[in-house]
Order: structure tokens, then C-alpha cells, then sequence
């Protein structure tokens, strides 16, 4: 483009006071087309709702709306073709192609821009956009959910240690495992809702920041966008990054979850624990190790999970200082927001992937989850149950088995009954048969606990919420 025509472009798009265009550094970090592009849809989809607003309140002829929408059909076209010739010298998405419609229809683009402003078209993109993301992202962790229902279905019963201070602690099921993050899934989930039900305002006829003088109907517009609202008042309206916010607060928590369950997959698919095996999809080689079968999936997702409380941090620090009502630095909202989206699109995807390919070996969990005189508690509780016992005294009993079968190097189910007697004479035959894994497990069946019977309650009430029933 001439010196002449980047002239004529800044005058276009900021009127008569400007003589002539932008220095080149200028234009550099003005332009933001290289990643608004991506709200093309949604800038579209908002400015067709304008226009049939500006119709149906007669601002605009019905000649002129239908000129209008059709050439806005060709612009949504040619962009999803591939063949829209993109211009940074026009800054922006919204520029983009409200040029691009001035080339197809003439005149009459340029009366799509009457009573709304560049600050509430990208406000209301933006949560368009961001809108999307939600609900794509909500999906996504419905399928992850599914996935860890399955497992949990499946491993019910299935016994393994379960760690306080990644020390063995007491034994648990892998089911119940697996439906922890069944509930840390649906809290995002929960988040995500909350934050769509913020979201759902209109900005859309703001303008600048102080309405417009036109006799606009903002409700129309607002339902046309399947918005619950406009947005109550014009400053907020242009100014507010809330569900931009909300909605990268809500990824890092996922985030985090998802990152403690990939931390537990590169510990469980280690050599010294052995608890899974993920499959060849979800794993690499070594370059000199030929033995290895490094977890690198699980470690990207725990790495990213950096990225997107970074994005997050980022947006706050851009808002922190801004008055009323826009300001440039805005722009940079969507960079973080679009890098965020993107990265836990990909890391709830990998994460399902390796939950529904996974192996896991029985035996190895079964065996790991009597090491560590895990079943101590047990006993303590038996004496409780059965001799009356205080806890604190039930638990010095227990402690002092404990220690016993530690000096002789053996399990707390090995002590002979003359052996745990010595310690304690209340004790029978009936305790010792407290001290296996199974009947631990089984025994716990407070609401919430990990006896299988109460897993597959929790597998199915979990199910039915899926599915939008009662439970």
C-alpha cells in the first residue's frame, strides 16, 4: 500500500483530523489483525444483529440492511475460503472488514457503524468469542469425565495405596481415585457455568462509552446474540474484561487439576511404582536410552499448566490500572486469552486420551497397597469398635504393632495372635481379620468413602448429573 493510501486508510477509520498516516512503528504496534482475526465470526454474526436492529428501528433502509447482510455474507465466505486479503494497515478485524464490505456494496458500509462504536463492536465480539470457549471447553471436560467414570466403573473394587505426603497412608480403590478428579472436573465445570451466566450481557450498543442518541433497541440486539441482557450501564459496557477474567481464572484452576493428575501419571508409570502403563500414543523413546518410555504427554500437560496461570496473571496486570472507560492497552486482552483457550483445548484432550488408553496393572496396585503397615488404622479402629478402647489408647496400640512388625520385618498381617496379644490382650482373631486390604476398603462405606459399593454409587449419581438427570 502507497504512503497515499495508508493515508486514506487512517483517514477513513479516525475521520477528518488526522492529515496524514501512522509512522511504520506505529502501525506496528497498533495493528492488531494478526490475532483479532479470530473473532471474524463473531464480528460478523454482531454487526448482522446491528444492522437488523438499525432496520427495524427505520436508522437504516430496508435497501441498505439487505445490502448490507448480503455483502457481510460474502465477507464471512471469502474468510472461511481462505481467499480475504487480511490488511495490517487496517488495524483490526472490525476494519478489515468493514473495508472489505465498502469494496463489494459502497456507500452503504458505511452506514453500518451508525450508533455503536469500534470499543462496544470488540467488546461484544470478545464475549462472543470468549462465550465459545466456554462452551467448548465444557465439552471437552464432559468427555474427560466420561472417561474417568469408566475407569472408575471399571476399578471399583480394584485396590491401590492411597498416599497422604506421597507416603502410604491407608488403601483406597482406584475407582475412588479416579473419582476425586471426577469431582475436581465438575467443580470447573461449575466455574465455567458461572462464568458463562456473568458473561451472557450485551455490550452492543454502548458506542464509545456513553450511549448514543439514536433510537437503538438494545434488547433486540441482545437477544439476536443470544444474550440474557445488555449490559446495564455504557462505561462497563466498553470497559469490562470480567468474563475474560473469569474465564482464564477457571482455566488455571482446571489447569492445576489437570496437572496434578498428569504429576500422578509420571509418578504411577515410573519403574519404581509401575501402578499404569500409558499406551505408545501418549509416549516417546529415548535418543540413547533404548529402555525408556518417557510420559511425555503427562509432563506437557503438567508443564502448560504454567502457561495459562501466566496468561492469566498477564490480563490482570494490563487491567489493574486502567480508569474508565477504554484504553489501548485493551487490545492486548486477547493474546492471553486466545493462548490460554488453546492450551487447555489441547491439554484436556491429551489428558482424556491417556485416562481412556491407559493400563493398569492390577497386581502391582494390589501388592503396593498393603506395604506400609497401610492397614494400622484398621486396627486401631477394631479396638475402638470392639474393646471400647479410646482412640488416642487405640492408636498407641496400633502404633506399637506397627513398630513390632517393623523390627521383625514383617506385615502387620504376619503377627502372630500371641504376638499382637503381648501388646494388647483384648485382642482375638476376629481383628486380624481386619488387616487386609480388601476388608479396609470394604469398611469404608461412610457417604463419600472408597468401599467399592459406594464407588459405584458415586459412578452412577455422577452419571446421571452427566446426563442431566436427578441423581
Amino acid at each position: 500500500m502507497s504512503d497515499n493510501n495508508k493515508t486514506a486508510a487512517a483517514s477513513a477509520m479516525w475521520g477528518g483530523r488526522f492529515a496524514g498516516g501512522p509512522a511504520a512503528i506505529m502501525q506496528r504496534i497498533n495493528a492488531s489483525i494478526d490475532f483479532d482475526k479470530r473473532l471474524y465470526a463473531q464480528d460478523i454474526r454482531g454487526s448482522k444483529a446491528h444492522c437488523r436492529m438499525l432496520v427495524r428501528q427505520a436508522i437504516l433502509t430496508p435497501e441498505d440492511g439487505d445490502a448490507i447482510l448480503a455483502g457481510l455474507d460474502t465477507v464471512l465466505a471469502e474468510i472461511e475460503a481462505g481467499s480475504f486479503p487480511f490488511s495490517a494497515e487496517l488495524e483490526d478485524i472490525h476494519m478489515n472488514v468493514e473495508s472489505r464490505l465498502a469494496e463489494l456494496i459502497g456507500e452503504a458500509a458505511g452506514r453500518l457503524h451508525t450508533a455503536r462504536s469500534r470499543n462496544d463492536q470488540v467488546a461484544t465480539d470478545f464475549r462472543l468469542w470468549v462465550r465459545d470457549a466456554i462452551d467448548g471447553m465444557d465439552a471437552a471436560l464432559k468427555d474427560l469425565t466420561e472417561a474417568l467414570l469408566d475407569r472408575a466403573d471399571q476399578h471399583a473394587a480394584t485396590v491401590m495405596p492411597g498416599f497422604t505426603h506421597l507416603q502410604a497412608a491407608q488403601p483406597v480403590t482406584f475407582g475412588h481415585h479416579m473419582m476425586a478428579y471426577v469431582e475436581m472436573i465438575g467443580r470447573d465445570r461449575s466455574r465455567l457455568t458461572d462464568a458463562r451466566k456473568r458473561l451472557n450481557e450485551s455490550p452492543l450498543g454502548s458506542a464509545a462509552l456513553a450511549g448514543t442518541s439514536f433510537p437503538t433497541d438494545r434488547h433486540f440486539t441482545a437477544a439476536e446474540l443470544g444474550f440474557d441482557r445488555p449490559m446495564r450501564n455504557s462505561l462497563d459496557g466498553v470497559s469490562d474484561r470480567d468474563f475474560a477474567l473469569e474465564f482464564m481464572s477457571a482455566s488455571a484452576i482446571c489447569a492445576v487439576h489437570l496437572s496434578r493428575l498428569a504429576e500422578e501419571l509420571v509418578i504411577w508409570t515410573s519403574a519404581q511404582f509401575r501402578f499404569v502403563r500409558l499406551s505408545d500414543g501418549f509416549t516417546t523413546g529415548s535418543s540413547i536410552m533404548p529402555q525408556k518410555r518417557n510420559p511425555d504427554a503427562a509432563e506437557l500437560v503438567r508443564a502448560k499448566t504454567g502457561r495459562v496461570i501466566g496468561d492469566l496473571t498477564a490480563l490482570l496486570i494490563v487491567m489493574k490500572g486502567l480508569p474508565l472507560a477504554y484504553s489501548k492497552d485493551m487490545q492486548d486482552d486477547k493474546e492471553p486469552v486466545f493462548e490460554a483457550a488453546d492450551t487447555m483445548e489441547l491439554a484436556i484432550a491429551a489428558m482424556t486420551g491417556m485416562i481412556r488408553d491407559l493400563t493398569v496393572n492390577t497386581d502391582v496396585l494390589r501388592a503396593a497397597a498393603g506395604a506400609g503397615f497401610t492397614t494400622a488404622t484398621d486396627i486401631a479402629d477394631w479396638c475402638v469398635r470392639a474393646l471400647r478402647m479410646p482412640f488416642r489408647r487405640a492408636h498407641h496400640v496400633a502404633g506399637s504393632l506397627v513398630k513390632l512388625a517393623e523390627d521383625k520385618g514383617v506385615g502387620l498381617e504376619d503377627l502372630s495372635l500371641a504376638e499382637m496379644q503381648a501388646i494388647e490382650p483384648g485382642i482375638t482373631d476376629e481383628a486380624r481379620a481386619v488387616l487386609t486390604v480388601d476388608s479396609s476398603v470394604a469398611s469404608r462405606t461412610s457417604f463419600g468413602g472408597t468401599a467399592p459399593i459406594r464407588v459405584r454409587e458415586a459412578v452412577a449419581a455422577a452419571r446421571a448429573l452427566l446426563g442431566g438427570q436427578a441423581p
